[in-house]
């Protein structure tokens, strides 16, 4: 166990660098594969806000909502790091739940109201679990860089 004490700076600076991979991945699965498995499920019924209607509100929402879902896994990876050390297990341990309990959570709770497919789910919790294993290399290797 490495049981090192929190570092504040240290994690904020972690979390900005992490993510703008976050940040691109979920911009480019949402553009690409979940706007218009959406636009598809919906028909007309709604119009869908992709790039013809993307304005500066959607920006800033879509930025915190990629922090809020960055700084859950930089954290996630510290408390595997604290537990079983900055290597592979802790990399995917903290990938995993952290994908499972934002995205996961969020594509059940959708699918179950209503409002989506278990295949869009699927696909999408798929790609988004390999978006994050690749957000917490990156931080794993940012942590290790600081020791």
């Amino acid at each position: 166990m490495e049981n090192k004490k929190f570092n504040l700076k240290q994690f904020i600076i972690i979390s900005l660098i992490t993510s703008i991979w976050i940040h691109i991945a979920e911009t480019t699965r949402a553009l690409f594969v979940a706007f218009p498995r959406i636009e598809a499920f919906f028909g007309d019924k709604i119009d869908i806000i992709g790039l013809e209607s993307f304005e500066l509100s959607h920006a800033l929402i879509w930025s915190i909502w990629d922090m809020l879902l960055t700084v859950v896994l930089v954290f996630m990876l510290w408390l595997c790091i604290q537990v079983f050390g900055n290597n592979t297990k802790s990399i995917f341990i903290a990938g995993t739940m952290s994908c499972f309990a934002t995205l996961g959570v969020f594509w059940i709770a959708t699918v179950n109201t209503g409002l989506g497919e278990w295949s869009t789910a699927f696909i999408l919790v798929t790609i988004a679990w390999a978006e994050f294993l690749i957000g917490a290399w990156i931080a794993s290797k940012l942590y290790s860089r600081k020791q």
